[in-house]
This record gives structure tokens, C-alpha cells and sequence, in this order.
């Protein structure tokens, strides 16, 4: 099997899974107990919140551990926007946003919400001037994610730190800044002080951790209302009893992928280019979408012109190939891709598009293999039709 749809989701690096093993077996109690067989658990997630903390160069204090990234999203949003007891406020967010944020905002406004849906560039790219437009006395967030899961396109964070944090100084209303960075992990830069972001969500079956296990970092002195009631667990901020095996996966996960970063995103985007540059040359109509330099390195999303991407799909996994034609979240749905269609793209073309992501164990020749399995299908799927 030639395994292209990383971004769906990653498998189980060994060096996580023997990190995890000792509390599925040996030291399994519960966290919030307090004799010693609880206390090994509560010291490992305390050791794993470190962990995370130091990878994000954050205090402690500052992450919650949740269930995924779609849960960090939820909370992320629900807890801001309701941190007075009731939806409040104005949020900012954009077109092409993962439905753990396009449906949560869209659900808030059901109870009172005013949202603004940016538009995006034909890149898929939104400006800090568009954020900074669209801001008004009682925006209380700005949610945009660092890089787009269906296109790669990497979105100005930094940049819209920056305008914020300048309005902050100037005493003009400046609202908290919340990033979904799941696909950011192992390939972009995650120190929340540098991209100057409030709040940021992660999950680790995104960079080789186990499924299940997600954080949020949370600025201090960021007002935040629990989704579910509960326990203490996470600083009363998120019930429920600890994964203690995920959490520790989860930190062993990101510690791996941030330090092979470097490394990992230099080989990869010169197989990326490759892998572009052979699709283009070997099949005729063959579109590229995203922004052409500014996406993960990882990340490759084109159409081919007259075929459905759901009969290239299937083939391809009958050669043993598996890719996606976007979310994972959204797989089964007949409908084209909101961010494509977002980005300025037609529906034809917008369900001929097919995603392939690559990992760290991709290869070259894998990926020659792909281009020519991918042809041949495509030139058999083409004659059909013709």
C-alpha cells in the first residue's frame, strides 16, 4: 500500500506506542486519585503538559488537554464567545475554516452571534487588512486557521498577531486571536509567542500520535466557559477523566515531529515539487490548488479535468494508492469543497479534485508509482467518456 492522505490522519509512530504502553498495562490508575498508583498517572500527565508547553514555548498552566482538535476548536469558540454566560459578541472567521469552526460559528449564531465570513484570494489566502477592515467594537475573536487542510495554503498568522497586538497597545478594540494549527504539527513553527496567537488548537493523530487526544493552549488571563460540567479536570476548564496513554502519546508525538521539523519539511517539499511537476508533465489539464509556495510541504490538492474524483479514487485504491478528494471529515459527502469553491473554483472542477498528502516515510519511487498508476487511470477513465 502507497499511503498519500496524511492529513486525514497519520499512523502510530513505534517510539509513541512504547511511550503509551506503560499506562495501558502497569500504571493505569485513575489521575485524580491520590494513592500512588493515581499519583504515577497524574505525574505523567503533568510531565506530558511540560512537555507540550516547552514544544509551544508556553507556561503549563496555559494547555488543556481534550479529546481532538475538532473539541479544541468547539471549545475554543463556545468558551470565548459565551465567557459571560451567553453568546455574545462579534467573531471573525473565514470561508474556508474546518466545519469544527464554520458549524460552531454557524450554531452560535443561532443564539445571538454576529459572524463575518471572510473571503479568501484564489490561493485561498485572507490579509491582515481584511481582518483589521472587518473589526468592530464588539468583536470579541478572530478564528483562522494556520494552514488549510484541504489545500495547504499557509495563512498569515504572524501577521495578524501583529495588527492585533498593535491595536491592543493603541488601547483600540483588539480581539483575542484563535488558530486551528492541527495540520501545522512537525511542519510549521507552533511558539505561540511568536505567531501571537491567544489560542491555539492541536491534535496528535495529526503528527504520529494516537487518535482520541487533542489540546488547546489558552493565553492566561483569557476568560474561558467549560463546554461540560464536571469534575476539576484541566484547571475546571474541561470535565472529564484524563486519557493518560493519549496525553502521553500526544507529547511524545509532537516532541518527534518538532524535532525532525527542519529536516522532514526540506525533504518533503522537494518531493512535493516533484510530485507536482510529474502529475503536470505526464497528464494533460492538470490544475494545482492552493497557494504555489506559501503550503505545507506536505500538501498536494489538483484537478484533473473530466474525471469524477470519487472514480479515481476508487481505482486507485483498487492499485493498492490511498489518497482523498479533501476533509476527512466530510468524506461521503457528494457536495464539492467548500474551500474550493470559497477559493473562486467551479463545481466541475471543484469534483475533479483529489488530495494527496504525503509522510515521513514517503518516497520517490512511491511517488513515481503514483503518477504513473494515476495516468493510466485517468487516460482509461478519459477514453470512457470520450
Amino acid at each position: 500500500m502507497i499511503y498519500l492522505d496524511h492529513a486525514a490522519t497519520t499512523p502510530l509512530d513505534p517510539r509513541v506506542r512504547d511511550a503509551m504502553l506503560p499506562f495501558l498495562h502497569e500504571s493505569w490508575g485513575n489521575a485524580s486519585s491520590i494513592y500512588q498508583h493515581g499519583q504515577q498517572a497524574r505525574h505523567a500527565i503533568d510531565t506530558a503538559r511540560e512537555t507540550i508547553a516547552a514544544e509551544l514555548h508556553c507556561d503549563p498552566r496555559e494547555i488543556i488537554f481534550t479529546s481532538s482538535g475538532t473539541e479544541s476548536d468547539n471549545l475554543a469558540l463556545r468558551g470565548v464567545l459565551r465567557a459571560g454566560g451567553a453568546t455574545a459578541g462579534h467573531l471573525i472567521t473565514t470561508t474556508i475554516e474546518h466545519p469544527a469552526v464554520l458549524r460552531t460559528a454557524q450554531d452560535l449564531e443561532k443564539d445571538g452571534l454576529a459572524a463575518t465570513y471572510l473571503p479568501v484570494d484564489e490561493h485561498g489566502l485572507v490579509t491582515a487588512e481584511q481582518v483589521t477592515a472587518a473589526i468592530r467594537p464588539d468583536t470579541k475573536l478572530v478564528s483562522i486557521m494556520l494552514a488549510n487542510n484541504e489545500v495547504g495554503t499557509i495563512e498569515p498568522i504572524r501577521e495578524i498577531g501583529k495588527m492585533i497586538e498593535k491595536r491592543r497597545e493603541r488601547g483600540e478594540p483588539a480581539p483575542l486571536l484563535h488558530t486551528d494549527a492541527v495540520q501545522g504539527a512537525g511542519s510549521i513553527d507552533l511558539n505561540v509567542k511568536h505567531l501571537k496567537v491567544d489560542l491555539l488548537s492541536l491534535s496528535a493523530h495529526k503528527c504520529y500520535g494516537p487518535k482520541g487526544i487533542g489540546c488547546l493552549f489558552v493565553r492566561q488571563g483569557v476568560q474561558l466557559r467549560p463546554m461540560q460540567t464536571g469534575g476539576g479536570h484541566e484547571h475546571r476548564q474541561r470535565a472529564g477523566t484524563e486519557n493518560v496513554a493519549g496525553i502521553v502519546g500526544f507529547a511524545t508525538a509532537l516532541q518527534l515531529a518538532n524535532k525532525s521539523c527542519a529536516i522532514e519539511t526540506a525533504r518533503q517539499t522537494e518531493l512535493r515539487d516533484y510530485f507536482i511537476q510529474q502529475l503536470q508533465k505526464e497528464i494533460s489539464n492538470a490544475t494545482l490548488h492552493g497557494h504555489p509556495t506559501d503550503r505545507l510541504p506536505n500538501n498536494v490538492c489538483i484537478s484533473f479535468a473530466g474525471i469524477e474524483a470519487e472514480s479515481l479514487l476508487l481505482r486507485l485504491d483498487f492499485a493498492g494508492i490511498c489518497a482523498s478528494s479533501g476533509s476527512a471529515c466530510s468524506s461521503g459527502s457528494l457536495e464539492p469543497s467548500h474551500v474550493l469553491l470559497a477559493m473562486g473554483i467551479d463545481t466541475e472542477t471543484a469534483h475533479s479534485a483529489i488530495r494527496f498528502t504525503l509522510g515521513k516515510d514517503t518516497t520517490k519511487d512511491e511517488l513515481s508509482t503514483v503518477v504513473t498508476e494515476t495516468k493510466k487511470i485517468i487516460d482509461n477513465l478519459r477514453h470512457l467518456t470520450s
